[in-house]
């Protein structure tokens, strides 16, 4: 089930999570960690953040090489979660390990997650966090953090049920 990989024993573990009961059939999700061999699968997760943050310029307009992208999925500091029902790429995370310089400890940064629109409020984000914190235990990270639009009361609420949140405001600055 698991193809190869160079990461380590978490990299390639595939979790389920119990059946969710919708219109008359029931749906089964499960989640794996993305690598290099991965590909079709990254391209897809792109596909639901463009659709799901309505960006999908951003996401899919001037895409990565291949072979950025299986260097990108093979480097232990970068995270992709990805849910699936069956084949079909329905939502993802992607995140980083940053190493702390203050102690010897990690912390990961959700820099993105989204689910698309049919398979919300149906435990998938979670499901994804809840599989990064394994993830995070397994790679000595002590916290995860996330920023939230203040707009985005959605996931607001998830990440309060997960977490304390901190008022903070976010600069971009530009490299000119």
């Amino acid at each position: 089930m698991f193809q190869g990989g160079t990461q380590g024993f978490y990299d390639h573990m595939v979790f389920l999570v119990g059946n969710v009961k919708t219109e008359a059939r029931r749906l089964k999700y499960t989640y794996r960690r993305l690598t290099g061999l991965d590909l079709p699968e990254m391209n897809a997760l792109l596909k639901v953040f463009g659709e799901a943050f309505k960006e999908p310029a951003t996401y899919q307009g001037n895409a990565p090489s291949e072979a950025y992208l299986k260097n990108l999925l093979d480097k232990t500091e970068f995270i992709v979660l990805v849910a699936f029902i069956g084949e079909e790429v329905i939502g993802g995370l992607a995140a980083y390990v940053l190493e702390k310089f203050e102690q010897e400890r990690k912390e990961i940064y959700i820099y993105d997650l989204a689910v698309a629109e049919r398979h919300r409020r149906r435990g998938v984000a979670k499901s994804l966090i809840t599989k990064l914190k394994s993830i995070g235990r397994a790679t000595g990270a002590y916290i995860i953090f996330v920023q939230a639009d203040k707009m985005d009361t959605a996931a607001i609420r998830l990440y309060e049920s997960l977490g304390e949140g901190e008022e903070v405001l976010n600069f971009d600055i530009p490299m000119t």
